[in-house]
């Protein structure tokens, strides 16, 4: 078949604007923080504005949130389809029922208790053999990562590594990125514990953490969203958040109601009064349980890491 001029032209179009983009259309690995902050200088907090993440997050931004370009939309689908293959092959390495999700709010303070709940829970979790997922951004999701790039370090390493970031409290203080990057800097991993942060440029101007040691960062929420609650086979921790934890709570339990994937995981609430008086999720979760609405949940209510711990390790003994 003989094409036509004018196809090969929109042909060669095409190419090279798959080409043009900041990103790599054909990628079939997971980022590294060393890649997504290339030409970040913690010395100079300017650098950020030219770093690789900033660059596509503003590319994604002229493009429109919706891409507005049909050649944008494939370049974005041809990417994120190469970022679950990515994914694929990162499970068939790392056991899936081992994978414990931890969801909160983004807005949570590096110097709140909570933040530091949260990295303990995550340090023992990852100690104990489980390895962490979360959305990959800031607050209680940066959290869950630095408590798994501490594993196998003492809790005054923590601590310490804990006031270094409290210089910087929130993601929006300017040395938030620079002092994650000086912690890194200063404990470096050595024993090979590894954790999954799964980002979108749709929020990307919340930063993702560097303490993830594998991100698959997307272009698509709702991929990315469906994918963080059906990968934590192992259970997911939910602790204090506002409106899209209350998402990711629903959404999951739908998942376990239907057994989805052939098993309930266990919905672990860490707050008690949060969860019974602020946002009153879990009594509500109850009632539903006791009129028949929602089956299969395996639900608990806890404000400690212990009972945690014995919860997920239950459900792993059990080995569905």
């Amino acid at each position: 078949m003989i094409t036509a001029p004018t196809n090969l032209k929109k042909l060669e179009g095409l190419t090279e604007y798959l080409k043009s983009v900041p990103y790599d259309v054909t990628r079939k690995s997971l980022y590294s923080a060393d890649e997504l902050y290339a030409g970040f200088d913690r010395n100079d907090p300017q650098s950020f504005d030219t770093c690789f993440d900033t660059r596509v997050y503003r590319h994604f931004i002229d493009g429109g949130k919706r891409a507005e370009l049909a050649v944008e939309s494939l370049a974005r689908t041809l990417h994120d389809h190469g970022i679950h293959l990515a994914m694929d092959a990162f499970f068939e390495t790392y056991d899936s029922r081992q994978c414990v999700g931890i969801m909160g709010g983004h807005a949570q303070l590096r110097t709140a208790p909570s933040f530091r709940q949260v990295a303990v829970i995550s340090k023992r979790l990852t100690e104990m053999g489980f390895y962490m997922l979360s959305g990959g951004g800031p607050g209680a999701m940066e959290a869950t990562h630095l408590g798994a790039w501490m594993a196998g370090r003492t809790e005054t390493e923590l601590d310490d590594a804990l006031a270094t970031l409290s210089a910087a409290p929130s993601f929006h203080d300017a040395g938030w990125l620079a002092t994650a990057m000086q912690v890194i800097e200063q404990y470096p991993q050595e024993k090979g514990y590894v954790s999954l942060g799964v980002p979108t440029w749709l929020y990307g101007h919340e930063p993702t953490t560097p303490f993830a040691t594998h991100i698959a960062k997307f272009f698509e929420n709702s991929i990315r969203e469906d994918s963080i609650l059906t990968l934590a086979y192992g259970g997911i921790i939910y602790t204090p958040g506002s409106a899209g934890t209350m998402q990711e709570v629903f959404q999951d339990a739908v998942q376990n109601h239907y057994l989805s994937f052939g098993f309930a995981s266990p919905m672990i609430f860490v707050g008690r009064k949060f969860w019974t008086e602020e946002m009153p999720v879990y009594p509500f979760l109850q009632s539903m349980m006791e009129a028949g609405k929602y089956k299969n949940l395996l639900l608990c209510l806890t404000d400690g890491p212990d009972e945690i711990l014995a919860e997920l390790t239950r459900f792993r003994e059990q080995g569905v």
